[in-house]
């Protein structure tokens, strides 16, 4: 058995020649290319899905290979994994695995001829072998093709770096290098992953955020480096619908992502290093500004100008003012689009995995012996967080909509702190103090959207007369909608007073 540590990216067909220019690629070592043919087998019931096991056979000149591979760990493109391989002599041969229990079970599956082909892959292969720094070899595949399955196929363009000797650091170095004027984005999932998928003709959908898995016996900085990957991978999995696809969903899905990563930040402030902060905070700054330009405009159409348009459908000034913000809006995307086309948007995120995979993140750190556990962190966090919201809330006056704006920000805040440490709280109390502060938060956020949007219909709407009376009827239209959110709100933010914290597991 072998551990294979490897960086994944995946490269825009239009810039696979522009990689290849590297002059770090001119200088590799060796070049070599190879054209592969691989087969991966599993159960009709995909029970090695399941388990994350891969078992392939690949043909490289007139040789077959066998290979068996664990998927242990992946952060944001940055794999290890146990890897069995071996020469394949017209049948599976499963004794060089040292994993009895996986050893037996492949074994039953191939003697009860369980195992089928589900999908292979085609794919032209050039391989460099790089040295950028004594000690340091690395292997950078350029595979180049397709996967095919049940008559559907699928482009493969992806760049693998398989580290030799050196550290972690230098995947991320060399990365770095190749992606200085090229996009490069993390690969979150594997060809065998991507290949279930066209097996099972799995249709593509905004990915939202799910629970963090985090130990309880964890440090604070463990737990944090576990949410932020969660963030990382919950932003890059929206990334190709945001690019290839109209859904505004997308791009909402990845400025949540963007939010609950600072939030995260934020609330791990004491005991983060201030290196993360400084280097990050400027990026994700500049990516939720244009997403939210996008995302903005989204909102304005969806929640204030269709619902009147839908009401008043012969009335022409909507429709003028409609079409003016559709245009925005067209521009917004085709910005947020080119943005998350960029080589910054890729940096972002190679940036924020490599620094969640060096001291103090990952090893031995100073001073760690006076770090507070995570159960008396998340307790001093917590209630700090609880009493900003009742101090945001003591403030509120629905007369003075930016105090309603900061309690919306702070009750967002503690939700997802609230769903970060949900493992370490006691459910159904979780639950209903989630669900409490996200239908307070949601009627906050109309109240944000209808306060906001006269302000940009009026500049949308700009010195035209027809159209800055459209404004006044879609306000009209509104009105009874805000004087109803406004009534009830008081009564709503007195009932905060009342909220308490779930008690955390021992």
């Amino acid at each position: 058995m072998s551990e294979q540590i490897s960086l994944k990216l995946a490269v825009p067909n239009n810039q696979q020649a522009a990689l290849q220019r590297s002059v770090l690629l001119r200088n590799a070592v060796s070049r070599q290319q190879h054209q592969l043919v691989s087969i991966y087998y599993d159960t009709n019931r995909l029970t090695l899905r399941k388990q994350e096991i891969t078992l392939r056979l690949r043909r490289s000149a007139n040789s077959w290979m066998q290979m068996v591979k664990r998927q242990s760990q992946s952060h944001v493109g940055l794999t290890r994994r146990p890897i069995w391989d071996g020469p394949y002599l017209n049948r599976f041969d499963f004794t060089g695995i040292d994993d009895r229990r996986l050893r037996e079970e492949l074994e039953t599956m191939a003697s009860r001829s369980l195992l089928s082909a589900l999908f292979e892959t085609n794919l032209r292969r050039t391989v460099w072998r790089v040295e950028p720094a004594p000690g340091v070899a690395i292997l950078v595949m350029l595979d180049r093709g397709w996967l095919a399955s049940n008559g559907r196929r699928s482009a493969i363009s992806e760049l693998e770096l398989n580290l030799i000797s050196g550290g972690v650091d230098a995947l991320y170095d060399l990365a770095d290098q190749l992606g200085a004027r090229i996009s490069l984005t993390p690969e979150m999932l594997s060809k065998a992953e991507r290949g279930y998928r066209l097996f099972l003709n799995t249709q593509t959908k905004p990915v939202k955020a799910g629970p963090v898995v985090i130990d309880s016996d964890a440090t604070p900085l463990t737990a944090f480096r576990q949410i932020a990957m969660d963030c990382l991978g919950h932003m890059h999995a929206n990334h190709p619908g945001a690019v290839d696809t109209p859904d505004p969903e997308y791009i909402h899905q990845m400025r949540v992502a963007t939010r609950r990563l600072r939030a995260a930040m934020r609330m791990f402030a004491p005991v983060m290093p201030e290196e993360f902060a400084a280097k990050l905070t400027p990026l994700l700054r500049e990516l939720m500004s244009v997403l939210g330009r996008a995302r903005d405009l989204d909102v304005l159409m969806a929640d204030i100008i269709a619902p009147v348009a839908a009401a008043l459908p012969d009335e022409p000034r909507i429709a003028d003012l409609s079409s003016v913000i559709t245009d925005r809006l067209y521009h917004a995307r085709a910005e947020a689009v080119t943005a998350l086309k960029q080589p910054q948007y890729g940096q972002l995120l190679r940036l924020a995995a490599a620094l969640l995979h060096r001291p103090p993140f990952i090893g031995p750190r100073l001073g760690a012996d006076d770090e507070p556990s995570l159960q008396t962190f998340a307790h001093r966090r917590l209630k700090r967080l609880l009493n900003k919201v009742l101090e945001l809330a003591s403030l509120a006056r629905i007369e003075d909509p930016p105090t309603l704006h900061e309690l919306r920000i702070g009750i967002k805040r503690l939700r997802y702190a609230i769903e970060f440490f949900g493992p370490m709280l006691h459910g159904r109390s979780t639950t209903a103090l989630v669900n409490r502060l996200a239908g307070l938060q949601e009627r906050l956020g109309h109240l944000n959207d209808l306060a906001s949007a006269g302000t940009l219909l009026m500049i949308c709407a700009g010195n035209h007369p027809s159209l800055r009376e459209a404004v006044t009827l879609i306000g009209g239209w509104h009105g009874q909608h805000h004087a109803d959110l406004l009534l009830e709100l008081p009564a709503r933010v007195a009932k905060l007073k009342s909220l308490r914290l779930p008690d955390l597991r021992k």
